[in-house]
C-alpha cells in the first residue's frame, strides 16, 4: 500500500484520495414518478412513460427523497441550501432511456459538512464538497439467458431507471486506502442509522467512484487524478486504490506522465484497467432542467427533520463507554448497527451492562455470524432481551456456571422455555452440597498422591490443578468457594 511511509523504487510517494458515493434512498417510489422501487421485480415491469422518458411526460419530485437527503445533510453538518436546482446531465448509454440524467450541478442540495473517521493516531475529519439528489440509470445485462439470442447481445432492464439517489462527494482529504475504507464504513453506518439508505453494496444500493493521485511530498501540488468507477465493496475500494496508487507511482518513477482517465477494477486480475478518457463537466453539456422548478425548503421542514434524527453512532459509542463502563472496542462493535445497539441497551437495562456487552459481542454475534445474519437484523435474534436477561440473572447470582450458561443459551435458541426451566430439567444448577463435594475431593486427592506431595512440599500452585480436576468432573458446575474449602480441608 502506498502511503506517506513507503517508497517505490527508492522514491517516497504520497497518495491523495477523494470518494464519490452514490446511495439509493429508502423511498417506496421513484424520484420523479409513482413507479414502485422493487427488488427482484420482473425486468421492465416497474416502469412508466415518465421514467422511460416518453415525449410529453413531466417529472414530479418525490418529497420523501428530499426529506431523506435532508436527514443525511443534517447528520454530517452540511449546509442545506434553501433554493437548489436540478440540471440535465447529457450522455448516451443504453440503460439511460431519456438520453440524459436528471441530477444537480451548480446549485446542489447541500454543501460542506464532514464525516469523522478513526485512525491509528486518533481520528480525522474528512470534509465533504456536496450532497445532491439525482436519478439512477437502468441496468445492462451482458450475459443474456435466452438460447435464441446471440451471446453477444446485451439486454437492458429499466426497473432501476429513476430510482432516487443521493451522491456524497468528499474533498481529497483521504491519504491511504485504509482511511478510505474507514470513511466508507462510517458513511454507510450514518446512512443506515438515519434511515436514509440500507447502503448494501452487494445489492448495488451503495456504489463508490474513487479518485486517486500521487505526489512526491505532502506539500507538493496534487498530481493528475485517475477515477476508478463502480466499486461495489469496501474491500475492493481499498484494493483498487492500493493498486492504482502503486501503478501511478511506477509510471512517474519511470519518467512518464500519468494521464487523467477513468479506469475499472478487475477483481480477478487484481488491477485497474482503462475504461475511457476522463470526462469533464463540459462533456455532459449540463443545463437547467426545464421541466422542474427550484427545490425550495423552509426552516420549519429542516427543524422538524433535525428533531427526528436518532442519536448518531459516534455519539452513542461515547455514551456507551461513559454510561456503561464498557471498553471502547466493545462500544464500537455494539454501535456498528443501530438495531444491535438497541438490543444491547434493552438488555443492559435489565442486567449488568458489562455482562450484557460481553454476551452481545460474544455469543449473540457469534450466532449471527455463523448463520450469516446481519447485525441490522438483530431484532430477529431468537432470544429477546427479556429472555436473555433471565439467563444472565442466573449467572450473576451464581446459580449456574459460565459453562452451564452457554449450554442453556444454546437450548433457549431452539426452545421458547425460560432459562430456569431448562436449568432444572438438565440439572445444570451449581453443585454446592458440602458433603458431596467433600467426597469427590477426597477421591481426587487419594488418586493423585504425587500432586499431593508437591503441594505439601510448598508448591502451592498445585492447588489450582486440584480445583481444575474438580471442575472437570462436575462439568464446571461445582461452586468455586465450596470447592476451595473442601480442598483446603482435604490437603491439610
Amino acid at each position: 500500500m502506498v502511503s506517506s511511509s513507503e517508497t517505490v523504487e527508492g522514491t517516497r510517494v504520497f497518495s491523495v484520495i477523494g470518494l464519490e458515493v452514490h446511495a439509493q434512498l429508502l423511498t417506496q417510489s421513484k424520484i420523479f414518478c409513482a413507479c414502485p422501487v422493487k427488488v427482484g421485480a420482473p425486468p421492465n415491469s416497474a416502469t412508466c412513460p415518465v421514467c422511460l422518458g416518453f415525449p410529453g411526460t413531466l417529472p414530479v419530485l418525490n418529497r420523501e427523497a428530499v426529506s431523506l437527503a435532508m436527514r443525511l445533510a443534517l447528520a454530517v453538518g452540511a449546509k442545506i441550501h434553501r433554493d437548489s436546482r436540478f440540471a440535465r446531465k447529457n450522455y448516451f448509454y443504453p440503460d439511460l432511456p431519456k438520453g440524459y440524467q436528471i441530477s444537480q450541478y451548480d446549485r446542489p442540495f447541500a454543501t460542506g459538512g464532514a464525516v469523522e473517521i478513526d485512525t491509528p493516531d486518533g481520528g480525522r475529519s474528512i470534509r465533504l464538497v456536496r450532497i445532491h439528489l439525482e436519478e439512477d440509470a437502468g441496468k445492462l445485462l451482458h450475459e443474456n439467458p435466452f438460447d435464441d439470442l446471440p451471446k453477444t447481445v446485451s439486454l437492458v432492464d429499466w426497473n432501476r431507471a429513476g430510482v432516487p439517489l443521493v451522491e456524497i462527494v468528499s474533498e481529497p482529504d483521504l491519504r491511504t486506502p485504509d482511511e478510505a475504507a474507514s470513511y466508507l464504513i462510517e458513511l454507510r453506518r450514518l446512512l443506515r442509522y438515519t434511515g436514509v439508505s440500507d447502503a448494501d453494496m452487494e445489492k448495488g444500493n451503495m456504489r463508490c467512484d474513487a479518485n486517486v493521485s500521487v505526489r512526491f511530498s505532502e506539500d507538493a501540488p496534487f498530481g493528475t487524478r485517475v477515477e476508478i468507477k463502480n466499486l461495489n465493496s469496501i474491500r475492493f475500494v481499498a484494493k483498487a486504490l492500493e493498486h492504482e496508487a502503486n501503478r501511478q507511482a511506477e509510471v512517474l518513477a519511470s519518467g512518464e506522465r500519468v494521464h487523467q482517465e477513468t479506469r475499472l477494477w478487475d477483481a480477478a486480475a487484481g488491477r485497474t484497467v482503462l475504461m475511457r478518457g476522463k470526462e469533464e463537466a463540459h462533456d455532459y453539456r449540463y443545463f437547467p432542467e426545464p421541466d422542474l422548478g427550484a427545490l425550495v425548503v423552509d426552516e420549519a421542514w429542516i427543524e422538524e427533520t433535525a428533531r427526528s434524527l436518532p442519536e448518531l453512532p459516534r455519539a452513542r459509542r461515547a455514551r456507551f463507554v461513559a454510561r456503561y463502563g464498557i471498553s471502547p472496542a466493545d462500544a464500537e462493535t455494539l454501535v456498528s448497527a443501530r438495531e444491535l445497539a438497541d438490543y444491547f441497551e434493552d438488555l443492559a437495562a435489565r442486567v449488568s451492562p458489562r455482562a450484557a456487552a460481553v454476551w452481545v459481542t460474544g455469543e449473540v454475534l457469534r450466532w449471527m455470524k455463523e448463520r450469516k445474519v446481519s447485525p441490522e437484523d438483530a431484532r430477529s435474534f431468537p432470544l429477546t432481551p427479556e429472555r436473555l436477561a433471565g439467563l444472565l440473572a442466573l449467572l450473576e447470582t451464581g446459580e449456574i456456571s459460565a459453562a452451564s450458561a452457554k449450554e442453556v443459551f444454546a437450548a433457549m435458541l431452539d426452545s421458547p422455555r425460560a432459562a430456569p426451566e431448562i436449568v432444572r430439567e438438565r440439572g445444570l444448577g451449581r453443585i454446592s452440597d458440602t458433603e458431596a463435594l467433600d467426597a469427590l475431593v477426597s477421591e481426587i486427592v487419594r488418586q493423585n498422591p504425587s500432586q499431593v506431595g508437591l503441594y505439601r512440599s510448598g508448591k502451592t500452585q498445585t492447588f489450582g490443578w486440584f480445583v481444575g480436576q474438580v471442575m472437570k468432573q462436575t462439568g464446571g458446575r461445582a461452586d468455586p468457594a465450596t470447592v476451595r474449602d473442601a480442598l483446603t480441608r482435604a490437603l491439610g
